[in-house]
């Protein structure tokens, strides 16, 4: 017993120390902007309430991001590619720095607006970057250990910024003497938020361009590759579409939730938040070697039905402790399997045509975003988080099946059929 987990972690950091140093440099990057936007996300809506808007109003800012990141997508796709992976994480992660400072020193009602439509293109190029990025910068080898790596980071440098989001108010209050639920608390610490942001383009600054050659940038290859494969896309895009929808109507309001729902302190979600990220994290970074011994999709079919019991007890439990052990669960579940996915949409499609099927992935995930959120606000001023809870629970079971009737549902009527690869 010992012995054998002995071998699996001799294992798991010999794919770890295959990194390429941009690899590396790029994990750097990612814990100083987990911990930014662990604060950043924890505390923005309490910032936008504590202005003197309504739910409805966060709701419709949280749309403005995302559907301009929606709309972007596909441009950004073609404008990484023209100006390559290192000139488009530093543009998007300037952009989004400078946006964050914006939104503290000038809180109008158009700047708030401006700004998020602003980010939302700065996050459609960094997202749209990434997956070609790491690509591009790993083997087969270390390919799904570097996913789930960057992703696992990312939620565990999440935790630590939710843990200091939930303390930053009142440190922040105490140098301005001010309330720690004030305005001007939550403004002082979204704008460490924004510096923070600002030390994260530093490693970005050493990451050395690798050749790419010129057939990999030519502009029609992602076109023809659609032509070519649109049952493809759509098995590979659709059920994430519905999965950003769900999630669209519950989670950025999750702060919220607990707060109404459960009468809870900024203090107190700032742990909870700061420990479902390490969940998260953790469960990320045990992805890999599930995947390599069950197979990619199988574990995003099995951790991600797992997860769904536990969302009914996160938005229906009558008791705080009920509902937040599950809220551990159920992140921890349902997105450990994102990178294994990630790779295997990268896997299926040519080095051409990567920032293009990033672009795709990226528009289905922020069309539920920029959806969803308006229709949540709208149904919780009116009737409270159980519907949009309700609406959730459907679409990510919906979800789940598509997953397997796409991918699994062959391979499992044909043993021999490879578990991995759909042949179209």
């Amino acid at each position: 017993m010992i012995a054998s987990i002995g071998r699996n972690i001799k294992n798991y950091g010999d794919h770890l120390a295959a990194f390429r140093p941009n690899a590396r440099l790029y994990l750097i990057y990612a814990i100083i902007t987990g911990i930014a936007m662990g604060i950043f996300r924890l505390l923005f809506n309490f910032y936008i309430l504590s202005l003197g808007y309504d739910e409805k109003v966060l709701g419709n800012l949280v749309t403005a991001s995302s559907i301009t990141a929606l709309i972007f997508a596909l441009p950004m796709g073609y404008l990484a590619d023209l100006l390559g992976r290192k000139s488009s994480l530093l543009i998007s992660a300037t952009i989004i720095s400078i946006c964050v400072g914006l939104m503290v020193i000038w809180p109008t009602t158009a700047v708030l607006y401006a700004m998020n439509i602003l980010s939302g293109i700065a996050q459609s190029l960094a997202g749209v970057t990434m997956s070609p990025f790491l690509m591009e910068n790993s083997s087969e080898h270390e390919r799904t250990y570097l996913f789930s790596m960057t992703s696992g980071l990312q939620m565990v440098s999440a935790s630590v910024g939710s843990w200091i989001g939930g303390y930053l108010p009142t440190w922040v209050a105490g140098r301005l003497n001010v309330e720690a639920v004030s305005s001007q608390a939550y403004a002082g610490s979204l704008l460490v938020v924004a510096i923070a942001l600002a030390v994260g383009i530093v490693p970005l600054l050493l990451i050395k361009i690798p050749h790419v050659a010129h057939a990999e940038k030519t502009v029609f290859a992602p076109i023809s590759f659609a032509a070519k494969n649109p049952k493809k896309l759509t098995k590979l895009i659709l059920p994430m579409l519905l999965t950003s929808i769900g999630a669209g109507l519950i989670m950025p309001f999750m702060n919220v939730f607990f707060r109404v729902q459960y009468n809870q302190s900024d203090q107190v979600i700032g742990v909870l938040f700061a420990w479902g990220s390490l969940a998260m994290g953790l469960g990320i970074l045990a992805a890999p070697p599930l995947a390599d011994r069950f197979g990619k999709i199988q574990v995003v079919v099995i951790t991600q039905a797992l997860s769904i019991p536990f969302l009914i007890l996160l938005g229906f439990a009558p008791i705080f402790w009920i509902s937040a052990v599950a809220y551990y669960i159920r992140v921890a579940l349902m997105n450990m399997s994102g990178p294994v996915y990630q790779t295997f949409v990268m896997e299926q499609v040519d080095s051409s045509s990567r920032a293009m099927v990033a672009s795709l992935v990226s528009m289905s995930w922020n069309f539920g975003w920029a959806i969803s959120p308006t229709i949540s606000g709208m149904l919780q001023v009116r009737y409270g988080f159980g519907p949009p809870f309700l609406g959730t629970i459907i679409l990510y079971t919906v979800s789940v099946f598509l997953y397997w009737f796409f991918w699994l549902r062959k391979s499992e009527q044909k043993e021999t059929a490879p578990p991995l690869v759909v042949a179209e």
